[in-house]
Order: structure tokens, then C-alpha cells, then sequence
């Protein structure tokens, strides 16, 4: 077994735990919100790639890239978050996760920092979140400014549920 796949292997057995303890999460912006993604999901970070789109595909499915001859779609997190749009002259960024069904590419507005939490600030979020993305959310984490949305990866990627 390789790096690749223990590290697949690793955070799939990480994905079910309810509470995230504490760990690395790699961070982003959509619109205002401010989430995180358990670091070990993460399999690159990218800049905005040529897409074909896909007819009949749902909504949030911008379309699909070529990665290194691994075909990725990519899920518009505004749309999946029912957010306006971005403006049209920003590009969005590529933060391609592993999930139970193959790599998924989130496009979002900003990519953040790799960010170190403790335990003890994470609490569930909170009941005047944004209801859809409250959906999306497995809890919170206070940080000295802001709050750290913990994006539950495989909900944020089952567009069947939008």
C-alpha cells in the first residue's frame, strides 16, 4: 500500500467521526463563511482549470477537469450553498478532496491557511447559521476572530441531496 492510499484509507476512517478532535484543517473562503476540510482530504490545491460543462448534470456541478488524465468534477460551492454568485472577474479556486466516490474538486472564492485546532474550542454550530450551510457543517471552532466552519466533505459532495 502506498503513502496515497493509506493517507485515502486514513481520512475515510476519519471521515464518520461526528466531533472532529483536535487537528489540521485546510481552510477557505466562500463568500463570508469561513470553512475547513480535515487536511488529510485534501490532494492539491488549484487554480482555476479549463472545465467541459456537462448537460443535464445538477446545478451545482460547474463541470469537469482533467487531472493529469483523472477526470474531476467540480461542485460550485456558491451554488451548493444557494450564495449569489461571484463576481465576473473573479476566478475561483480549485480545493480537490478525496471522497468515498473519487476525487471531487470544491471551487471557492479563496484558499486559506493549513490551520492547527484544539479540542476545546469546538462546539456545534450554531442554530443562526445559514440553514443550508448548517447542513453542510459538522460543528465549529472558535478561533480568536472568527469561527472555523467544519465542512462534513462527503455532504458538501452528495449533490443528490440538492
Amino acid at each position: 500500500m502506498n503513502a496515497t492510499d493509506q493517507s485515502a484509507m486514513h481520512a475515510s476512517a476519519a471521515a464518520p467521526d461526528e466531533t472532529q478532535n483536535s487537528g489540521q484543517f485546510s481552510t477557505f473562503f466562500v463568500a463570508d463563511l469561513f470553512f475547513g476540510v480535515d487536511v488529510l482530504r485534501v490532494q492539491e490545491v488549484l487554480r482555476y482549470q479549463q472545465m467541459t460543462r456537462v448537460p443535464q448534470a445538477p446545478e451545482v456541478i460547474e463541470g469537469l477537469i482533467n487531472l493529469r488524465g483523472q477526470i474531476v468534477a467540480a461542485i460550485d460551492m456558491r451554488r451548493r450553498l444557494r450564495l449569489p454568485r461571484r463576481a465576473g472577474d473573479r476566478t475561483p479556486m480549485n480545493m480537490v478532496l478525496r471522497s468515498d466516490g473519487g476525487a471531487v474538486s470544491l471551487l471557492v472564492d479563496e484558499i486559506g491557511d493549513v490551520l492547527d485546532v484544539d479540542a476545546s474550542s469546538f462546539e456545534r454550530a450554531p442554530r443562526n447559521l445559514n440553514p443550508v450551510a448548517r447542513e453542510l457543517v459538522r460543528g465549529v471552532y472558535k478561533l480568536k476572530d472568527r469561527l472555523l466552519l467544519v465542512l462534513d466533505a462527503e455532504r458538501a459532495v452528495d449533490f443528490a441531496s440538492t
